[in-house]
């Protein structure tokens, strides 16, 4: 198989591609900007990434999800960082929460597509891991301009409340502070939670008084029509009303300490944790930026999991897929990475580096299951190019191998947890644990790439079907013109394949540095095993 060959990364070593992940994370974090945020508090009101440091106990690490979702995005209207809404994991009276806040500074907090997928993103991962959800509300609703793309599909707008009853019927606990604008479709929201707040000067409304007037012809007041003393003393909404929102962060730091403690579920334990080998910043010495270049992958691990806690499964079969169990952070979990260096199996033959070949796929499969069995949760590294394609890899079987390799990852009831380090590639992601396959979360290096394939195979291939379908119409290729196509689509790809285009679009929940993947590994499976779902494992038919 051919490896991918990809444009060179913008930044040439890891120095800088941290820096400029840094720099992007920094503009994404300003919002709307310095004179949105200066509006923001001349209206008494804190910003959302305020309201959530208040919030948080002090210390506890906001885990922040989808930052850069729709980076690059919405341009003709002027762009919408982060989607309008910040989402992430943290502590708030020492239980762990999932926060959504509206992003008021960003087109008064209205809803892009984008900031609809992200929400749904949130919601998910609460739902499956039983963590409670807090929303801070101040948003206008749908951006209009874009209603289409928001309002009627299944995973559109209104799956976010269907989302909200279905967590209430699961007993995961919501809380809701309206600290701004909840105006239209978007005001079921907070009244579809189990407790309500309401900050002075704020609205929940179907239709505000503009629209009321043109509708009905009746003239009401912003307070009699949805303000906080209405919805506390007239309707029953609201279940607090709180002067400010210094009082109403107070509050909500209260009734979260009502909810139960952080605990394990069950089936899964954590052992005393010890420090990993070697240290998280060796991971930039150890990783190449240029895909190209050879590593160990099990050099990679001694920056990730426990001292002397790996024990490699089927050490000397299917080598360029390296399977094992390890403790990270004191939990016990099974290991799927990609090997970066060409391997020798039993019969001498050389496997690229990478690539999946049928034993290498065969061990996997076997190795999910076994980790099923035993409820260990499965933490996977992605540096792929694909599967093994030719005569002799057919022969042998690949594609039956990898069947069995989806299906056991696909059926598996353990937490998942996936990392994109390196080149992520046509169904080699899939077999990986791509999102498709529902890790519970799933980040990336600033060196990660998706693609079908590389951006130079797919020119390649684009190419020779622009030169048939020429000269069955009788034309010559011009050299040039084909030139100037393949030079289009290495382009056009390059882009594409960079992982912040990824994350824009929700691919992957967070980019995140080297040094901080112990960290945040360790931190997901404290989400991760809080539960367990209730059923056997089970993988239907396999080829065998």
């Amino acid at each position: 198989m051919s490896v991918p060959q990809s444009a060179t990364h913008a930044a040439p070593n890891w120095d800088e591609l941290c820096a400029a992940l840094c720099r992007d994370r920094k503009r994404i974090a300003l919002g709307g900007g310095a004179a949105a945020i200066a509006r923001q508090h001349e209206k008494g009101r804190l910003t959302a990434r305020e309201r959530i440091a208040e919030l948080i106990d002090p210390g506890s690490r906001f885990q922040e999800l989808g930052q850069f979702a729709g980076y690059g995005m919405y341009g003709e209207f002027g762009g919408a960082p982060a989607a309008s809404v910040i989402c992430g994991v943290a502590k708030i009276s020492e239980r762990s929460c999932m926060l959504i806040a509206n992003d008021a500074t960003v087109k008064a907090g209205a809803f892009f597509p984008m900031t609809v997928k992200k929400v749904l993103r949130a919601q998910r991962i609460a739902m499956i891991n039983r963590l409670p959800l807090v929303y801070l509300v101040d948003s206008a609703g749908v951006f209009l301009p874009l209603q289409d793309e928001i309002f009627p599909d299944e995973d559109d707008f209104g799956r976010i409340f269907r989302n909200n009853a279905v967590l209430s019927a699961l007993g995961v606990p919501q809380i809701a502070a309206i600290m701004g604008n909840c105006v239209a479709g978007g005001g079921y929201l907070p009244v579809l939670c189990d407790k309500l707040l309401m900050t002075e000067g704020s609205g929940l409304y179907l239709a505000g008084p503009a629209l009321v007037k043109s509708s009905i012809g009746q003239a009401v007041s912003h307070e009699e029509l949805g303000g906080a003393g209405m919805h506390s003393a007239i309707s029953g909404t609201i279940d607090f009303r709180e002067p400010d929102d210094a009082a109403c962060l107070n509050r909500l730091r209260s009734l979260v300490a009502l909810l139960p403690e952080d605990q394990l579920a069950a089936v899964f334990r954590r052992d005393p944790p010890r420090e990993a080998k070697r240290d998280g910043a060796d991971l930039c010495d150890l990783f190449p930026v240029m895909p190209q270049q050879r590593y160990e992958v099990r050099q990679l691990l001694e920056c990730l999991i426990d001292a002397d806690s790996f024990l490699e499964y089927k050490a000397e079969y299917g080598q360029t897929v390296v399977c094992g169990y390890a403790h990270i952070g004191g939990f016990p979990v099974g290991i799927v990475a990609n090997q970066h260096h060409p391997e020798k199996n039993a019969r001498g033959e050389l496997q690229f580096g990478s690539v999946v070949y049928h034993d290498g796929a065969d061990k996997a499969a076997r190795f999910v299951m076994d980790c099923n069995q035993t409820w260990l949760p499965l933490v996977f590294l992605h540096d792929v190019y694909g599967f093994m394609v030719g005569r002799d890899s057919e022969q042998a079987g690949i594609i039956r191998a990898g069947a069995k390799l989806v299906n056991a990852i696909s059926n598996s009831r353990v937490p998942k947890l996936t990392v994109i380090l390196g080149g992520s590639y046509g169904a080699g992601h899939y077999a990986m644990c791509g999102k498709a396959f529902d890790p519970r979360f799933l980040f990336a290096w600033p060196t990660a790439q998706y693609a079908v394939m590389g951006a130079h195979q797919a020119a390649g291939t684009l190419l020779e079907i622009e030169i048939a379908a020429l000269k069955r119409s009788g034309a010559e290729p011009d050299a040039g013109e084909l030139d100037k196509l393949r030079q289009a689509i290495v382009a056009s790809y390059t882009t594409q394949t960079d992982i912040r285009h990824a994350a824009a679009r929700g691919w992957v929940d967070e980019i995140i540095e080297p040094s901080e993947t112990r960290d945040v590994l360790i931190r997901s499976l404290e989400i991760a095993t809080r539960h367990a779902e209730d059923e056997p494992f089970r993988t239907g038919v396999l080829q065998v």
